[in-house]
């Protein structure tokens, strides 16, 4: 998280949303935002919001699963995520998070499964 500076922006019922810059950290070779970095912030903002809807002293959380679609490209500025949860079970939460540029023009969209761990 630190090192490609993903930010939170807001947290509320059921959501989070983030940002993260397009620069040198997090852009492959050819200029453009990387589909990876895009992973990574997806992860992040998902990961956190199962976390603020489970007990931590009891349960711990694991990304199971991550799909993304790269829709579009981002060259510089920053991308804004926006994690909505679709499922919130017992045992697995599933997150839908788009991420778009600074214009709103979808770059992403991404499909996260979370593990709900209970603590041994």
């Amino acid at each position: 998280m630190e090192q490609l500076h993903i930010e939170y922006l807001e947290v509320g019922d059921g959501y989070v949303k983030g940002r993260m810059p397009v620069n040198e950290r997090t852009k492959q070779p050819m200029g453009i935002l990387h589909g990876g970095a895009n992973l990574a912030l997806a992860e992040t903002i998902g990961g956190l919001g199962s976390a603020l809807i489970v007990d931590l002293d009891k349960f711990d959380v694991r990304g199971s699963q991550i799909s993304a679609n790269h829709v579009g490209t981002a060259h510089a500025g920053w991308v804004f995520a926006e994690a909505h949860i679709l499922h919130k079970g017992k045992n697995t939460h599933v997150w839908n998070i788009d991420i778009r540029d600074e214009d709103g023009k979808l770059v992403s969209t991404c499909r996260l499964t979370n593990f709900v761990i209970r603590k041994k």
